[in-house]
């Protein structure tokens, strides 16, 4: 399997979690949601690069955190944008420009390395990947707190990340994104408006993103299984 790079957009203020700061800093078990979810890539040896895209305001306690993870050679960092879209974009023009690359959401924690692998194989082979879950509820359409119509479900999906790319392929799709002033809910929307296919590879429901204070019980409850 070829080597990957992968952007971590970290920037953002997470105002859902109410936690008056980046969500990213909360801890968790000790440590910060980030390093969790940086540890889960460096300790991957077909991730060449991380990139970080960051609040320059932070800078210095990002410093810090990388040089405690002693991964000052492996973790470079970009600026971070007014939104995600922008940040991603800012730190793919540091990326190398071939191969495949990765983009995570630094609170998504949980991430295991079996899907990574079975991603970077398949964006290798497709051109793009995602990593979803089957919808389980019974999702229903409401016009004015009113259903309008019950979804049929066996042909949803819950959309994590990583979502995995060719590096052309994505770049492509987020100069055309900027070009026609788009922004979209996630890179593989980017992808499905320039026509080029997006594969989904199954990954798992604890691949939870903390969002809101309710999140960190279940991510507590999950460390603790993994423990």
């Amino acid at each position: 399997m070829m080597n990957y790079q992968v952007v971590i957009p970290a920037a953002g203020q997470g105002k859902r979690m109410g936690a008056g700061k980046n969500k990213l800093l909360i801890p968790l078990d000790g440590l910060p949601v980030i390093s969790h979810t940086l540890q889960v890539f460096l300790s991957d040896p077909n991730c060449s690069r991380i990139i970080l895209a960051i609040n320059p305001d932070e800078e210095k306690f990002f410093s810090s955190m990388v040089k405690d993870l002693q991964a000052e050679k492996r973790i470079t960092f970009a600026a971070g944008g007014t939104e995600r879209q922008y940040s991603i974009h800012n730190a793919l023009r540091t990326a190398d420009p071939e191969g495949i690359v990765l983009v995570h959401d630094g609170a998504r924690p949980f991430i295991r390395r079996e899907v990574i692998d079975r991603l970077v194989v398949q964006a290798e082979k497709m051109g793009a990947a995602i990593t979803a879950v089957p919808v389980k509820d019974t999702i229903k359409k409401a016009v004015n707190m009113e259903v309008s119509e019950t979804i049929e479900r066996s042909s949803l999906w819950s959309v994590q990340t990583p979502q995995a790319f060719r590096i052309s392929l994505l770049m492509e799709a987020y100069e055309t994104a900027e070009s026609e002033g788009f922004l979209g809910t996630d890179d593989a929307s980017l992808v499905e408006r320039i026509g080029a296919p997006v594969s989904i590879v199954e990954g798992h429901y604890d691949n939870i993103k903390l969002t809101t204070p309710e999140d960190l019980y279940f991510a507590e409850a999950i460390l603790k299984n993994k423990g």
